[in-house]
């Protein structure tokens, strides 16, 4: 079984659209998407709709939950006063051109998902969450301590985490003892459809595989893939430049950072 994750589209209908393409051409068996569809880019409208005719199930990030409830901040860690300033300029847009119905559907998302196998390939539970199980805006970067993840992943009951938020795509084994065994969580970051901050401009998303050879107790057994998908950067960056928006978030996608 394959299975693909995407998230933080951050309103990039180009960066989707190419992201979607691509899954087309692979037929996983299922998709899901991590939230964040609105912010940053001039098509929150078209994202939302695009992801709503797939019927793809999706999760609030805390960009939606903004949005969703009409907020005037995204629960975003901004660092300096000029990140808050550019940060307050794009909630307000894309709160001023957010259709009613998109508002709706973004505050009706659900925090998490669970996926639970039994048996087949192996019994496990694959938790979803947009920032991490305890809240939708936490950061949990790949230098995020073992033994607070080895915490987290237990306290989720979730063999398999995924994730996003950060834009930053990575996926770390946790070690633990069950019944005299070592057995391995996965945490797994599925980095950013539309706004990567990993010096990649290009689209990314993830494949998991589950089949015959996944053991919890076989680190390596749990395939995942990253993919990065190229698409037309300059017309989002330029369509960013065109709108109301900041231009710092057109460098940002070119630059991916």
């Amino acid at each position: 079984m394959t299975i693909a994750f995407f998230s933080d589209v951050h309103g990039n209908l180009p960066a989707l659209q190419a992201v979607l393409a691509d899954i087309d051409l692979r037929r996983p068996d299922m998709i899901f998407c991590l939230g964040d569809l609105v912010g940053y880019a001039p098509w929150p409208n078209e994202v939302v709709n695009e992801v709503r005719r797939r019927g793809i199930p999706t999760l609030a990030g805390n960009y939606d939950q903004g949005i969703g409830l009409a907020r005037t901040e995204c629960g975003c860690a901004y660092k300096t006063d000029v990140d808050k300033n550019l940060g307050a300029q794009s909630i307000a847009y894309t709160n001023a051109v957010v259709g009613d119905d998109e508002r709706r559907y973004l505050r009706l998302l659900p925090k998490h998902m669970r996926l639970d196998f039994e048996d087949e390939p192996c019994t496990l539970s694959l938790f979803m969450v947009h920032g991490s199980p305890h809240r939708i805006n936490q950061y949990l970067f790949e230098d995020f301590p073992e033994d607070s993840f080895r915490r987290l992943l237990e306290g989720a009951g979730a063999d398999i985490l995924l994730f996003g938020h950060t834009h930053k795509p990575y996926h770390r084994a946790i070690a633990y003892e069950h019944a005299g065994e070592t057995r391995y969580r996965h945490a797994l970051n599925i980095g950013s459809v539309g706004k990567p901050k990993d010096g990649d401009p290009r689209a990314a998303y993830l494949l998991l595989h589950l089949d015959e050879h996944t053991r919890l107790t076989e680190p390596s057994s749990l395939r995942s893939g990253f993919v990065r998908v190229a698409y037309n950067v300059e017309q989002a960056a330029a369509a960013v430049e065109a709108s109301p928006l900041p231009n710092e978030y057109a460098d940002m996608l070119r630059k991916a950072y």
